[in-house]
């Protein structure tokens, strides 16, 4: 049982490999254990490979807000359990995982008449949630994935892709895009998932990547995010 900060992590590498049983990956996959907590639909092979799909893509993505949190909690000694804590109160923000619930709400209201819902959205002045990236400037790569994967499934509510596509088209016309968060909102309505579905799937995905952050961060010299602050106020 190796030890991560202080605390015990079980492990399972010196079982023998005759003592594992065999996987199935509809029983057995974190994909498997969300779905039914997600939806009521039926867990199909299918279904599990897209799901399974979004939460690797979604794994981690260099030093975002939740990778930074988790990494200064890791810095600190905080424990695995403080440092997923510490990442979900950073992912909890609208311009982070929130985004992703600002997105499955648009969406929803998209459903029927994509174009009048993105219309009014910049007649308000606001930009279409589920569109652009702090980071990527021309495309999300893990969106053209996840929408291929969409596209290669049936079931489900019909009208979800053909509204993403007719956004993509619209904010395209001023060279915008649709990013993860607009197919993780697919994903969550195409199957009648509950709300706050997109957002509980990227939040489960990154636990991944913030747990590799800290096994990453605990062999570094503790408290390396430390600033140290410099008072630019009135003297006396």
């Amino acid at each position: 049982m190796p030890i991560l900060g202080g605390a015990a992590v079980p492990s399972t590498a010196a079982v023998p490999s005759t003592a594992a049983a065999p996987r199935s990956p509809t029983t057995s996959s974190i994909a498997a254990s969300l779905w039914p907590r997600l939806t009521t639909l039926p867990a199909t092979r299918p279904r599990l490979r897209l799901l399974n799909s979004a939460l690797v893509c979604l794994a981690d993505h260099d030093m975002s807000a939740g990778a930074v949190a988790a990494r200064v909690a890791a810095s600190a000694r905080g424990g695995p359990y403080a440092v997923i804590g510490a990442g979900l109160g950073a992912l909890d923000g609208p311009v982070h995982g929130g985004a992703a619930t600002l997105a499955q709400e648009f969406l929803r209201s998209a459903l029927d008449d994509p174009r009048s819902a993105v219309l009014a959205t910049r007649a308000d002045g606001r930009r279409v949630p589920g569109t652009g990236h702090r980071v990527y400037q021309r495309r999300d790569p893990r969106a053209e994935v996840l929408r291929s994967a969409m596209g290669q499934i049936g079931g489900g509510d019909r009208r979800v892709l053909p509204a993403i596509d007719d956004i993509a088209d619209m904010v395209a016309e001023q060279r915008d895009f649709v990013n993860s968060d607009m197919l993780l909102a697919g994903i969550a309505l195409r199957f009648s998932m509950v709300p706050h579905a997109a957002e509980t799937i990227f939040a489960v995905a990154r636990i991944s990547g913030w747990a590799a952050h800290a096994i990453e961060e605990y062999g570094e010299a503790p408290l390396r995010f430390r600033p140290q602050g410099i008072y630019v106020g009135a003297r006396s």
